[in-house]
């Protein structure tokens, strides 16, 4: 590739980087604004119920992904209107199929709740739950229909409009939930607010995007290109999902619905930061690791440590702000009901600390094995469902939410492992970086200061 192509490589990555980090900040603010004021609205259980269904539909969509996107922002035939097409249809027809299929568990959790199969007392338990699951898993039907515009752009690192459109949807998420909560102050303000903004979001990226219009179309040889790349990514799915869940999966059995939703809480402070970092890595990092791979692999490493090193850099900062000042900053912003969010916000912290190592099993989907990031996320989903249930038996939910922190440890050395393997792997730089959480700890230190004085 000429110079003059690695520069403007290296100004898309730049300029989707600014995009998918400011927009990511706005969504993640929106997100976190959203939380403050329906949690003043609505009690902790449905935050609870809500958590428990969300997880579902979730993770029946994860349960059925072979990686759409993935295979057009990897593939050589990602700008063919007949692969996007064969794509599109089949995104709809998995959607179908997990509507199908999250009736069929909501109509089973309702009988095995009636008959009284499941624990009392548990998230499990709550009646509205299987009424939840059953209306939300309209959104997959939604969903299925999403243009596949919206992976063209991020094939080409153009991600302005995409940023946009998931903003937007998001607001009008917020302000159906809102306007419903002030008719109506229940769980369906929730779960209207879901509904609606994954309808905006599908009829934006059809409407606002540039790239091939979506019709249905079936070409053998696209399918079977999906379909073979996509059976690795389907594994690391269905782990992923697994690894990504388990933790409300696990507590929901072991909780009731208003310590579930305390959690919640914890989660969703938690996932502002990781989600931001993950978004970088998805949006940014595995298009750019992809075409360094397809086009100058000597490069690899080199720009392996240029993601990896920003990444780490904030992923280590949040992780020392937050394994710090947890509570405080949960003690100025929610109520007293949701205090207890804040010890566990602090342990959840430090699996921060594995985020950065993401990057090095995109790294290994650019290169075309697929099959190794299985193995790393299941390292990591042994010993969540090990460790979690271990903890929890001999110290309640502190030793659940610890056994929840060591499978991000575990993630973190199996992908070390093949780091060296593949000679991605520079002892110097990764040490130096953990320098940065002691910064991320003074300046926690500082903001504790402040926060007592306020």
């Amino acid at each position: 590739m000429s110079t003059s192509n690695a520069l403007n490589l290296k100004d898309r990555v730049l300029r989707a980087g600014g995009w998918s980090i400011a927009g990511y900040v706005l969504s993640q603010v929106i997100r976190l604004g959203s939380s403050l004021l329906m949690t003043r609205l609505l009690v902790p259980e449905m935050f609870g119920v809500m958590a428990i269904a969300t997880t579902v539909i979730a993770g029946l969509a994860m349960f059925s992904d072979f990686g759409l996107r993935q295979n057009i922002v990897q593939s050589m035939r990602g700008n063919d209107a007949d692969f996007l097409n064969t794509a599109w249809t089949m995104q709809i027809i998995r959607g179908l199929l997990i509507c199908l299929v999250a009736l069929g568990g909501s109509l089973l959790l309702a009988l095995v709740s009636r008959i009284g199969l499941v624990p009392g007392g548990s998230a499990y338990a709550e009646p509205d739950l299987p009424w939840v699951i059953a209306v939300l898993s309209a959104s997959a039907v939604i969903a299925g229909f999403e243009s596949t515009k919206l992976a063209q752009v991020t094939r080409v690192l153009s991600l302005g409009r995409a940023t946009q459109i998931e903003l937007v949807a998001q607001v009008v998420g917020l302000l159906c939930m809102i306007a419903w909560a002030a008719l109506d102050r229940s769980i369906w303000a929730l779960v209207g607010g879901s509904i609606f903004a994954t309808l905006v979001r599908v009829v934006l990226s059809h409407a606002w995007l540039p790239g091939v219009a979506n019709r249905w179309r079936w070409d053998h040889a696209a399918a079977r290109e999906i379909l073979v790349f996509g059976k690795w990514i389907f594994a690391s799915s269905i782990l992923g999902f697994l690894v990504n869940s388990g933790d409300r999966l696990l507590l929901g059995g072991m909780l009731d619905t208003a310590m579930l939703g305390i959690y919640a809480i914890a989660a969703l402070v938690f996932g502002s930061a990781e989600q931001v970092l993950s978004k970088m890595i998805g949006d940014v990092s595995f298009p750019a690791l992809s075409e360094t791979a397809r086009e100058r692999r000597a490069e690899l490493k080199a720009n392996y440590y240029r993601f990896h090193v920003v990444l780490a850099s904030a992923a280590y900062f949040c992780a020392g702000i937050l394994a710090v000042s947890g509570q405080p900053l949960i003690d100025l912003i929610y109520d007293s009901r949701f205090a207890r969010a804040g010890w566990m916000l602090e342990i959840l912290a430090l699996g921060l600390l594995s985020m950065p190592f993401r990057v090095a099993g995109l790294c290994l989907v650019a290169l075309g094995m697929p099959r190794l990031l299985s193995n790393i996320i299941a390292v990591r989903l042994i010993v969540m469902f090990v460790a979690m249930p271990v903890g929890f038996h001999f110290f309640g939910l502190q030793g659940a939410l610890w056994g929840l922190v060591l499978s991000h440890f575990a993630y973190a050395l199996a992908t070390v492992a093949y780091k060296v393997e593949f000679s991605l792997f520079d002892l110097r730089k990764e040490l130096l970086l953990l320098l940065v959480i002691l910064a991320g700890m003074a300046v926690a230190s500082l903001l504790n200061l402040a926060i007592a004085r306020y």
